[in-house]
């Protein structure tokens, strides 16, 4: 099992920054790919950005490309979304996720573990 916790939401305003963490604890983080996630009320769960094991390959989706940056700190057990020039419509619960899978990186279905979610929320 991996735990995985995330950290850092808040309030922000347009064109605001903001770095989120995800700590990951129990079973080793080694050889898992990284995550984010967002869900905003009334929208399904959508890809955000991906990070494999040794960071070497990054996705984004279309809506972030430019301005989120995912990164991840293996001693640490940690990985990180970096999120410049908010917008309104970057509003949602960010999700970290885990996955030991090596391909399929924007599917939700392909990832087997979960944090709790951190809101975030960007004023005009």
């Amino acid at each position: 099992q991996v735990q995985l916790v995330e950290s850092g939401g808040g309030l922000l305003q347009a064109g605001d920054s903001l770095r989120l963490s995800c700590a990951a604890s129990g079973r080793t983080f080694s050889g898992y790919a990284m995550a984010w996630f967002r869900q905003a009320p009334g929208n399904e769960r959508e890809f955000v950005a991906a990070i494999s094991w040794i960071a070497r390959n990054t996705y984004y989706a279309d809506s972030v490309k430019g301005r989120f940056t995912i990164s991840r700190d293996n001693a640490k057990n940690t990985v990180y979304l970096q999120m410049n020039s908010l917008k309104p419509e970057d509003t949602a619960v960010y999700y970290c996720a885990a996955t030991a899978r090596t391909q399929g990186a924007s599917s939700k279905n392909n990832y087997d573990y979960w944090g709790q979610g951190t809101q975030v929320t960007v004023s005009s």
